[in-house]
């Protein structure tokens, strides 16, 4: 067991490296212009980190923690190398994360006396929201879960076509009703066939929406009131997924999507085509929702459940 755990640990290790190869690429590459010539961090070694983390999109705010951070332990430690920064932004940065109190997921179980466990899926169209849900059930099912799939995005064909893509894929049954239908209705149904089937997890997609559009955010309000007369506690999770390419666009859909309904778990997909993969440390240190899962790839298992440490020791190469 313990063999398959440590194969395990690497496989994922792996994946993370290789989805943040953009991003480590651009802030090594910009680490490196910003020591260079010194023997120490300093004043002007600072001033360019801070440039280097705000173009990284890591965000201002995160970026004036981080160096409030190591212009701390700079004067703690007296003298600093630029030869120890990256052991040094791996410490205080995964520290920062940690001092948020958003403890990690550690796997995909789910507690008995949250059966079933309900999912709620949020987020504009082209996030990779549908996708997103594929490979949580894939993730899901692969611990041992039985998995259910309501799709109540009646607005798109396409997006029941998808999902439905998926259900056959990952080998879990689908519930949907013809287009046009209420998405509380579809909702209802699926939680109802989760529960009557003892299912343990059930996740719901619903319609890729604007987070400024009162009518859908007000359509998601009606779909959790429903959801509760058939679970009291339903949704326990209402999940945001946020398209880490778009950097700083995805901050403000978080900050408008969180001010308009209670999310309280996060995902960031697409991860592995770009260099903004800074906005995770961002998002994970402004919000006080945990950043549960991260998408590194387009196989079923290139989705993973954020590990702080993890991922910012992958970031800067250890």
């Amino acid at each position: 067991m313990g063999f398959f755990k440590n194969f395990f640990s690497k496989e994922k290790k792996e994946t993370l490296d290789k989805g943040l190869n953009k991003t480590k690429e651009g802030v090594f590459s910009k680490l490196k212009h910003a020591i260079a010539g010194k023997s120490r961090i300093d004043d002007d070694v600072l001033d360019n980190l801070e440039e280097v983390f705000i173009t990284s999109d890591v965000g201002v705010d995160t970026t004036l923690k981080i160096i409030d951070r190591i212009q701390e332990r700079v004067k703690r430690d007296k003298y600093v190398g630029t030869e120890e920064l990256n052991n040094l932004l791996c410490d205080e940065i995964t520290q920062m994360l940690v001092d948020n109190n958003n403890a990690d997921v550690e796997d995909f179980t789910v507690a008995d006396d949250k059966k079933p466990y309900v999912i709620m899926v949020v987020g504009v169209n082209g996030v990779g929201k549908t996708t997103t849900i594929g490979k949580l059930a894939y993730q899901f099912k692969q611990a041992g879960n039985k998995v259910v799939l309501g799709a109540a995005d009646t607005y798109r064909a396409a997006a029941d076509e998808q999902l439905e893509i998926w259900g056959q894929r990952v080998d879990v049954p689908v519930i949907k009703h013809n287009m046009g239908t209420d998405p509380a209705s579809v909702a209802f149904d699926a939680v109802s066939s989760a529960k009557a089937q003892n299912a343990d997890v059930v996740i719901i997609d619903t319609a890729g929406r604007l987070h400024n559009n009162v009518g859908l955010m007000n359509q998601l309000t009606k779909i959790k009131n429903v959801m509760k007369k058939v679970l009291p506690d339903a949704p326990h999770e209402i999940l945001l997924v946020l398209d880490g390419s778009t950097g700083q666009n995805a901050f403000e859909q978080a900050k408008q999507f969180t001010a308009a309904t209670e999310v309280n778990a996060l995902a960031i997909t697409k991860l592995d085509g770009t260099a903004k993969g800074g906005v995770v440390i961002g998002i994970s240190d402004q919000f006080q929702i945990p950043v549960k899962y991260i998408g590194l790839g387009e196989g079923m298992t290139d989705l993973q459940i954020f590990r702080k440490e993890e991922f910012v020791k992958s970031l800067f190469g250890q």
